[in-house]
């Protein structure tokens, strides 16, 4: 894709499997790449060949700060930002005060603020923003309150900046997942990939879950400049999930520990 190489994104859960999967599609792709995460030893194995880590809680303004700062030490500029970190936090109706704050504070005011540190440079260098919904936000999920909110409001917050960031010429979009082979599934299922795609089966119109490779393949999309004329937007990278509808009413998490 046009307008990836020599560029430099920053990636906050870029340690993760499907951030992971961006980062190194962006590394074929020409891009360096900073990432953050709190998992220093994950991170470290993505280090070389234009990819740094940086540790950084996104929690703590001044970790954003010097993150924002070693950035453009190693490499000069930021173009993207793509904001892969979140919080999986969710005792539905029982969450308290502290894990709904806790959630929030992760899976949305971590972003903003980065955005903030970032935006001239963003600004200087006509900067790409993607945001991490999911197929969450859109539906009703059994126990769950705190993930599927805080990814609403993503969507909603990835409006809202389009709109105010369009003058500086930052455009600012998200992707939503369908079930993607995650860091959250591997660990419920023991690295059960044949039994995380059974159960997925019924909620996709594809019949599996996703490929991290293949919401990796969207992030750049809406990076490249093959999407220039595309912002205030969401792809939904979810196997038909959303087109399905509706979820049925009994849990499925449990059904990937049974």
């Amino acid at each position: 894709m046009r307008g990836l190489e020599g560029k430099v994104a920053i990636v906050p859960g870029g340690a993760t499997k499907i951030g992971a999967a961006i980062v190194k599609a962006f590394q074929a792709a020409g891009t360096k790449v900073m990432v953050a995460d709190i998992n220093a030893e994950a991170g470290a194995t993505l280090v070389g060949d234009g990819v740094a880590f940086k540790e950084t809680d996104l929690r703590d303004d001044a970790q954003i700060a010097a993150l924002v700062e070693a950035t453009k030490a190693e490499f000069g500029r930021i173009d993207f930002l793509v904001n892969v970190a979140c919080s999986y936090l969710d005792n539905g109706a029982a969450s308290t005060r502290a894990e709904w704050l806790e959630s929030l504070d992760v899976n949305i005011v971590g972003s903003v603020m980065l955005m903030q540190a970032a935006r001239e440079e963003l600004a200087s260098n006509g900067g790409a923003i993607v945001n991490f919904g999911s197929i969450s936000a859109r539906v009703a999920q059994t126990g769950r309150w705190l993930y599927p909110v805080s990814k609403a409001a993503i969507l909603q917050l990835t409006r809202n900046q389009a709109m105010d960031l369009a003058g500086d010429g930052i455009r600012v979009n998200a992707v939503s997942p369908g079930w993607t082979w995650s860091n959250i599934m591997d660990e419920l299922t023991g690295g059960n990939r044949e039994k995380t795609d059974s159960v997925a089966a019924p909620f996709h119109l594809l019949k599996r879950t996703g490929h991290p490779e293949e919401v990796a393949s969207a992030v750049l999309f809406l990076c490249s400049d093959e999407a220039g004329f595309i912002t205030g937007t969401d792809i939904r990278v979810d196997g038909g999930y959303t087109a399905m509808g509706p979820e049925r009413a009994e849990p499925a998490i449990p059904l990937l520990m049974d």
